[in-house]
């Protein structure tokens, strides 16, 4: 369901919380990014895929590991609801949302979203201080990893289906990236 929503407004978390359920978006600095259609099949079996196994591998450890759709305030203007991601301090869970940056987050592309997260999620994570982004092509099966050093995203690494997904922020947890693409 569409909302009328002004394009020159600046919309906050609490213009957010009250939209319905059924209205699917992100805020980025305000602006509303509609999450229409519902991401491919291949994209949810990835993006699964890889929650199940970072929650095996993680058991024990004193994160978190979250997948969408779950809401992400990164300030009042932020909002966003990364396909997977991993939360070290626990009082940033709350029964409702996480509050504030998650160590590492993975976006999985999908054609809608493929330039926004290269982009304005690049940006917004970096300046929110994601210690590691990671972007994923469930179709040409290669991921990409930003590591924020000095508060600065430098060049990615690519990575192949062939080659593992390393998470500096993770303690060096290893997933062959070809276990996330296939069964």
């Amino acid at each position: 369901m569409g909302l009328p929503l002004k394009k020159n407004r600046r919309y906050t978390y609490d213009d957010y919380a009250k939209w319905p359920d059924d209205f699917r978006c992100e805020l980025i600095d305000g602006r509303v990014y509609d999450m229409t259609p519902a991401p491919s099949t291949m994209h949810q079996l990835c993006a699964g895929r890889l929650h199940a196994i970072l929650y095996f591998k993680m058991k024990g450890h004193p994160c978190q590991v979250f997948i969408a759709a779950t809401d992400v305030v990164l300030s009042k203007y932020d909002v966003v609801q990364p396909d997977v991601f991993v939360v070290f301090d626990r009082t940033k869970i709350t029964a409702k949302n996480i509050q504030g940056a998650p160590d590492v987050v993975i976006e999985f592309f999908s054609p809608s979203t493929t330039l926004k997260d290269m982009r304005e999620k690049k940006r917004l994570y970096e300046k929110h201080g994601v210690r590691e982004y990671f972007l994923v092509h469930p179709i040409d099966r290669y991921a990409m990893r930003y590591v924020l050093r000095n508060g600065k995203y430098g060049e990615p690494d690519l990575l192949s289906e062939k080659e593992k997904i390393i998470f500096e922020t993770l303690k060096k947890v290893e997933i062959p990236l070809a276990d996330v693409f296939d069964e």
